[in-house]
């Protein structure tokens, strides 16, 4: 196995022994001893990767953001021009934001708790920018294939739609809230900015 196989592999584990740990105990009762474990790697061979297993939450967030780009640009570079195909891909991802057993909310409200940390800080600084990042690429990607207006401000409607899947995950976690705006309605907003004529 080479070296970056290797390394793919070995930082897959771990976030598979931690998502796996979060379903099981909670953010919160997770530990790196847990991380052991569950993985079977030694403390050595983890912290050569990281030093806390905050990091190791941080990756989780940076997979979900990953896994979704990767399945927005397949769509796209199949050579198709449409709005309709790579916005499924991003629709289809939408319900995990008010899923309140979804691992990547649970590991973002806990990095929230803990963001005077400056570690967890820059975590989520990297996560914020990121997520506005790949947010605007999607835009300019449609407009560069004529399927969203070039009207549209991208760095704005990116970050707008930062906020909201944020807010959905914040209130994921909050018992009993009333809700009028989901996931759906998130969706055809999306929608009708991005592509008003549909």
């Amino acid at each position: 196995m080479k070296q970056e196989e290797r390394r793919q592999h070995t930082i897959g584990l771990l976030l598979d022994s931690t998502k796996a740990l979060i379903r099981e105990k909670g953010c919160h009762s997770v530990t790196m001893k847990d991380i052991m474990e569950k993985s079977g790697m030694s403390k050595g061979a983890i912290f050569h990767y990281v030093k806390s297993k905050d990091e190791i939450f941080a990756w989780v967030l940076q997979e979900r953001l990953d896994e979704t780009n990767e399945q927005f640009m397949s769509v796209v570079e199949q050579g198709e021009k449409t709005f309709d195909g790579p916005m499924q891909k991003i629709i289809d991802r939408l319900p995990v934001l008010e899923d309140v057993q979804s691992v990547t909310n649970k590991v973002l409200i806990y990095l929230l708790g803990k963001e005077d940390e400056p570690i967890v800080a820059e975590v989520l600084n990297q996560y914020y920018e990121r997520s506005v990042h790949l947010s605007k690429q999607w835009i300019l990607t449609g407009q560069r294939h004529g399927v969203i207006s070039e009207s549209i401000d991208a760095d704005k409607t990116a970050e707008m739609f930062v906020l909201l899947s944020l807010g959905l995950r914040v209130r994921s976690s909050i018992p009993l809230a009333s809700v009028s705006f989901n996931n759906q309605d998130y969706s055809s907003f999306m929608v009708n900015i991005l592509n008003p004529n549909r």
